[in-house]
């Protein structure tokens, strides 16, 4: 059986029952649960370093009425950088690499920003599809162009979320077949193409990390028009 490079992004299922939903819900195991001690273990304590920094960095300069998204952004951003990380060991799914689970994700979120916009700031909201100082005869053209650019938004999270981590892992394994192919026939080649291969494992590391991060801050600065 001859298997393509996308076949690593197929939704795996058992007995015809797709397993995707099992592979969103393990990441969420792996999350150490606070105790009740004074004192906690180290992993406790650095996730809970790095969660009060990301917050802080995240809200400050959002005002108070968009803490409350705190919680949700904070727990979005974990989510994904587990699922992500997840993804680059072997034999493993990454669901983020599912344009449609990305949009689900992108798209509810978009959307509620924009309905706190209009229910809080209507008169702010629809001032942003209209640059200020704009010349009468471009008026119309600017507000379409605005109106356009709005609604791409949530496109443009999913997108790129999932052409950046597609891309990531198409290229690991064209490396990867490459090195294997010519471990027998060149193996000093393949000896240098597996050295390129280590380093863009770091390198998609960093990927995983870096459009999560980026995923949660383009949804916090369309909150901070918003709020």
């Amino acid at each position: 059986m001859i298997m393509s490079f996308f076949d690593q992004f197929l939704s795996p299922s058992l007995i015809g029952i797709p397993l995707i939903a099992l592979a969103i819900l393990i990441p969420w195991l792996t999350f150490p649960t606070p105790t009740n001690r004074w004192l906690n273990n180290r992993l406790i304590t650095l996730q809970g370093w790095f969660i009060n920094r990301f917050v802080y960095q995240l809200m400050q300069p959002i005002n108070l009425g968009g803490h409350k998204w705190a919680m949700l952004l904070t727990a979005l951003m974990l989510f994904l950088i587990t699922i992500n990380l997840l993804g680059l060991l072997p034999y493993t799914f990454t669901p983020t690499t599912q344009l449609s689970l990305n949009m689900a994700f992108a798209l509810p979120l978009w959307l509620t920003t924009v309905l706190i916009g209009m229910l809080n700031q209507p008169t702010i909201t629809l001032g942003h599809l209209l640059p200020e100082g704009t010349p009468t005869p471009l008026i119309p053209i600017l507000i379409i162009i605005e109106t356009i650019s709005l609604f791409i938004r949530p496109l443009a999270l999913g997108v790129r979320l999932t052409a950046n981590l597609t891309a990531g892992h198409l290229l690991m394994q064209l490396i990867a077949t490459a090195a294997f192919v010519l471990l027998t026939i060149m193996p000093t080649v393949a000896l240098l193409t597996s050295t390129i291969l280590f380093l863009l494992t770091i390198l998609e590391v960093a990927v995983a990390m870096i459009q999560a991060y980026v995923f949660v801050l383009l949804l916090s600065l369309y909150l901070q028009e918003n709020v």
